[in-house]
């Protein structure tokens, strides 16, 4: 039987890498996201294109209800939810001093990046449970420990899903699930390409030891190492793809 996953926010950039690499791997796709099935079309068609049958759910993931309706869609049409990876994230529409940050910014970043992320591991973590198996991959950021001030509401909801993490990691260890948690750095999509010239700067001084632009791709190969099961008795580990970023010399 085919395994399946569940991506939320997969019709472009990361999110639409990995439900192409997941495809790949052989894995049966749902992708939950906003836009209608008119738009994103040809990103399904791409998925299909690697052997998968790929679900389309439009919804909303900032909505607990919204997420509950995804998970019962997902299983009513492959029986199971195999991977869960938490995907969709927004940053803030305008990049202000975090003593400019407004409460319509807070809470659309946070619906959005925290409740979505945390309702959608709710509903799915109960069928899992079920099944006694299965593995939520949580796409975070380098934002959960890089400060940057200028778009306060998007560090810390990240940091607040580096913390989902563990707690579901220690919540579902018991019951045969496995959390984990990637972080990216600065990966080329349509989400940093107004602040390109930025980050090029920041490349060419060596801020990333690994002196380029991560691609999509990038984290989707980290996506389906977790997603193999490769790590059985591993729960709560963090995968950085950042180029180095993390890393502290002298």
């Amino acid at each position: 039987m085919k395994q399946t996953a569940l991506i939320t926010g997969g019709t472009r950039g990361i999110g639409l890498g990995i439900a192409q690499r997941l495809a790949d791997d052989g894995f049966d796709v749902a992708i939950f996201a906003t836009k209608s099935l008119d738009v994103v079309r040809e990103q399904i068609a791409a998925v299909n294109a690697a052997g998968s049958d790929t679900l389309y759910i439009r919804g909303n993931v900032a909505c607990a209800a919204e997420c509950a309706s995804c998970v019962e869609q997902t299983v009513a049409r492959y029986g199971k939810i195999d991977v869960l990876v938490n995907n969709a994230g927004i940053a803030p529409k305008v990049r202000a001093d975090l003593l400019d940050t407004t409460e319509e910014s807070m809470d659309e970043v946070f619906g959005v990046n925290i409740k979505g992320t945390f309702f959608m591991s709710q509903a799915t973590a109960k069928q899992m449970m079920r099944q006694k198996s299965g593995v939520i991959i949580n796409i975070s950021s380098v934002s959960a420990f890089a400060s940057s001030v200028n778009r306060a509401e998007y560090c810390i909801s990240k940091a607040a899903v580096s913390m989902m993490t563990t707690l579901f990691a220690d919540r579902l260890a018991a019951h045969g699930i496995r959390v984990y948690e990637i972080r990216p750095g600065i990966i080329k999509t349509d989400m940093t390409a107004p602040v390109a010239e930025k980050y090029n700067r920041l490349i060419d001084n060596g801020t990333f030891p690994i002196r380029r632009w991560g691609c999509p791709e990038d984290v989707a190969k980290a996506v389906a190492v977790f997603a193999s099961g490769s790590f059985p008795y591993s729960t709560g580990e963090i995968i950085n793809v950042d180029g180095g970023f993390h890393l502290k010399s002298i």
